[in-house]
């Protein structure tokens, strides 16, 4: 379980559901950049630098007694993200091969009189593997797994000054 810290900037009112309330919480997406010992002398460290970091804000149902302000540790399923991750990636791709392949048998047979239709094909199918890639997401059984979900409140650390 991958896991991120949020904080909860909005609580609704209590759904439906006994005990159950929607709280939005907001996540910082973070680079790397920062944390590089390179930065100043790395372009991409100073573009970093420049552009405010954006926050990520999401919608979700608890039982968790959450207040406004309370961090929060969010969890997603490793699981779920590798399975969508490959068809993201390699449908678009295997579509791009195959369709480019029959679109060069078709260059070859002089089928198409010019080998800019067969690149086209090949675009074409990079296009349908997408689309099929969509497709399967939308219709997978991953989906549910693919929502954050709120493991638990991070505990609050209480700063000592002095012990007498």
């Amino acid at each position: 379980m991958m896991e991120e810290l949020a904080t909860v900037i909005a609580i609704d009112d209590i759904s439906s559901k006994e005990g159950y309330s929607t709280v939005t919480v907001q996540s910082k997406i973070k680079s790397t950049c920062s944390s590089c010992k390179q930065i100043d002398n790395c372009g991409s460290g100073q573009v970093s630098k420049a552009i405010p970091q954006k926050k990520l804000s999401v919608k979700l149902i608890t039982r968790l007694p959450v207040q406004i302000g309370d961090i929060i540790v969010l969890g997603l399923s490793e699981k779920g993200m590798l399975q969508v991750a490959w068809q993201v990636y390699l449908w678009p791709l295997i579509g791009l091969i195959v369709f480019s392949g029959i679109g060069q048998y078709f260059v070859q047979q002089g089928i198409f009189s010019n080998e800019l239709f067969g690149v086209f094909l090949g675009c074409l199918g990079g296009y349908f593997g997408h689309r099929l890639a969509k497709f399967w997401q939308i219709r997978s059984k991953y989906v549910s797994t693919l929502m954050p979900k709120i493991l638990r409140i991070q505990t609050k650390v209480i700063k000592i000054t002095a012990i007498d």
